[in-house]
């Protein structure tokens, strides 16, 4: 294997398959065999996980519903609710887990704490980040650059629907070309929606890569971690 320590960002969006809301048993088993099959080859897996399948802070606002802070927490339970069912589909395959999170909850999961985490990964455990960074005003996509950077990955992987990064949206913009690489000024010069700049800035900072892939299409997990020409990579 290419990399002995990866952390996976996956959307909640992603979880919800051909659903409009939720999560997909199909899609949550096929990501669970992905992840069995990294961490079957010797990868120390971390996981983040988006939650706009259940709730997204900014919705809850643009709606009128609450104000932004109070928004983001209800997006960081959402993260947690995928994060059970996550750990649940894992545990299912074989594959040991932990759950640690950003927001206290100790019925349910452990408090994220930076070296136990580092050490569930030593042991071979699945550590699933939840809640976020435990702060509003912060994406998912955040939270993943941080705790990349704080467990001394070697990469961050995001699996979206896409199999890279484009030059425009290519579910809209059928001319759009793919990037195998890009660095992280051609990000911000071409305004690309990567991730959130807080995030990108914190990567690159860190000299953290990213690697963007399809994780729809069963074992590019897999091949990402062995090193294949597979997704996007921004460095």
């Amino acid at each position: 294997m290419k990399y002995k320590r990866v952390l996976l960002k996956l959307s909640g969006e992603a979880l919800m398959g051909e659903m409009q809301y939720g999560i997909d048993p199909k899609i949550l088993e096929q990501y669970a065999l992905d992840v069995k099959s990294v961490v079957d080859a010797g990868v120390e897996v971390a996981i983040v996980i988006g939650g706009g399948n259940i709730f997204r802070g900014v919705q809850g606002v643009a709606g009128g519903l609450v104000e932004r802070a109070q928004g983001d927490y209800m997006g960081m339970l959402a993260t947690v609710i995928n994060s059970m069912a996550l750990q649940g589909a894992l545990e299912k395959t074989g594959i040991k887990t932990r759950l640690l999170t950003a927001i206290h909850m100790e019925q349910i999961a452990e408090p994220f704490i930076r070296r136990r985490a580092i050490r569930h990964l030593e042991k071979g455990r699945v550590v699933i980040f939840g809640a976020g960074t435990g702060n509003p005003y912060f994406t998912t996509d955040s939270a993943a650059a941080l705790r990349s950077v704080e467990i001394d990955a070697n990469l961050v992987l995001k699996g979206t629907r896409v199999d890279g990064i484009y030059t425009a949206d290519p579910e809209k913009d059928k001319t759009a070309t793919r990037f195998d690489k890009i660095s992280f000024e051609e990000v911000y010069e071409r305004g690309l929606n990567v991730m959130d700049m807080t995030a990108i800035t914190l990567c690159q900072e860190n000299k953290m890569p990213i690697v963007v892939f399809d994780m729809n299409k069963q074992g590019n997990f897999l091949r990402v971690c062995k090193g294949d020409d597979v997704g996007t990579t921004v460095s």
